[in-house]
């Protein structure tokens, strides 16, 4: 199965949790900022990813406990980070049990996240605001 084909059948069949996160985030509800879920990236299928600010969202299930899935999540950040992306892990429980927390967690750390696309100056008028910064 492609990694595509792989995408879409996650994306059909997500978990409750992955729900949740999905309608907290989904159509630029967390504070303007826009998500994709179930994202193909090198060789691995990301949670959540918003590309504007470089971030990736796993959700992690009781299986993560395990030391062999640790290692295995440990090389996949390693790699997607690679890829230029800053990834934040989340156990299913947080957002079963606090989605509110867990959705102030992520627009901290997106409104920290400063990815080289927007820092570049603009060609004039001088610096651009964020995405989810300008007025509506």
């Amino acid at each position: 199965m492609s990694r595509t084909e792989r995408a879409r059948r996650l994306r059909r069949e997500q978990t409750r949790p992955e729900a949740i996160l999905w309608n907290l985030v989904r159509g630029r509800r967390l504070a303007g900022f826009k998500f994709r879920r179930q994202v193909p990236i090198d060789r691995y299928v990301a949670d959540f990813v918003c590309a504007e600010a470089r971030v990736i969202v796993e959700l992690d299930g009781g299986f993560h406990d395990d030391e062999q899935t640790q290692i295995r999540d440990l090389e996949r950040t390693a790699i997607l980070e690679s890829c230029g992306y800053l990834l934040i892990r989340f156990p299913n429980e947080a957002v079963l049990n606090d989605p509110g927390g867990v959705g102030d967690a992520i627009v901290t750390t997106l409104r920290a996240a400063r990815p080289w696309s927007l820092t570049l100056p603009p060609l004039r008028g001088g610096p651009r605001p964020l995405p989810s910064e300008r007025v509506k």
